[in-house]
């Protein structure tokens, strides 16, 4: 089995047409270990967000390739795509994107329904205990915190049991109390579980819970930092940002 989960390699994204084209990933080469944590970081308009959708198979590049779970995702036509995202592939968002009319257990079996599958009563209350959320079955939105609003994504985008976890913005919605509870539950994912995720921040504290950050500043990889605590990671990027 491959140590690597997801590997860009020259991996070049371009948006609009000249004169307005603009140049959103440059030749990014990155890979994403299996079992690892990794924040990406960066000035507004660096690429993060576009380098989070290539490394998923929501966007696909002008150049380079892109390699999900063994499988290089380039030569997949959408129909194929489709089934790679749904099946080996998980999403946060900032908005937890929940159905307002569902239970928190509904929430979490709808991508499984959606694959044409019957979740087991087992297997869903198994991604909310996976979450701290197991006494919260037959909560609707409205009637959970943001916090819980955002563990109930967690379980659903965990119960197709992805190869890779990507997370774009988590904590952004919430308060600083609740970001630390929701970090330190992706912390243990990866710790615990072996799960690989990749997550999108602007938050020095929340990057300095994953394994490693990257930069990124005007589509490009500019630096990688291990183990960094937080304040490290904030003088980096003011640094960064100053010279953009």
């Amino acid at each position: 089995m491959t140590t690597t989960t997801v590997a860009l390699d020259g991996v070049r994204a371009v948006y609009g047409r000249e004169p307005r084209r603009v140049t959103a990933l440059d030749g990014v080469t990155v890979a994403f270990a299996r079992g690892t944590f990794t924040a990406v970081m960066g000035p507004s308009g660096s690429g993060k967000s576009t380098l989070l959708h290539c490394a998923a198979g929501l966007e696909r590049p002008v150049e380079g390739t892109v390699t999900v779970d063994g499988t290089l995702i380039d030569a997949l036509d959408e129909t194929a795509l489709t089934v790679l995202r749904r099946d080996r592939v998980g999403f946060v968002f900032q908005a937890f994107n929940l159905v307002s009319s569902l239970t928190a257990e509904q929430n979490v079996a709808l991508p499984l329904r959606l694959a044409g599958r019957r979740p087991t009563a087992c297997e869903v209350a198994a991604a909310l205990d996976a979450v701290g959320l197991g006494d919260r079955l037959g909560h609707r939105p409205s009637e959970l915190s943001g916090g819980e609003q955002q563990r109930v994504a967690i379980a659903r985008a965990l119960i197709t049991k992805p190869a890779v976890l990507f997370a774009d913005e988590p904590t952004g919605a919430l308060d600083s109390a609740t970001s630390r509870h929701v970090l330190g539950l992706l912390r243990d994912l990866v710790d615990q579980h072996g799960q690989t995720i990749v997550m999108v921040t602007h938050d020095p504290v929340a990057a300095a819970i994953a394994d490693r950050t990257l930069l990124l500043a005007d589509g490009r990889l500019v630096d990688e930092l291990t183990g960094a605590d937080a304040q490290s990671i904030a003088a980096r990027m003011a640094k960064l940002e100053a010279s953009c």
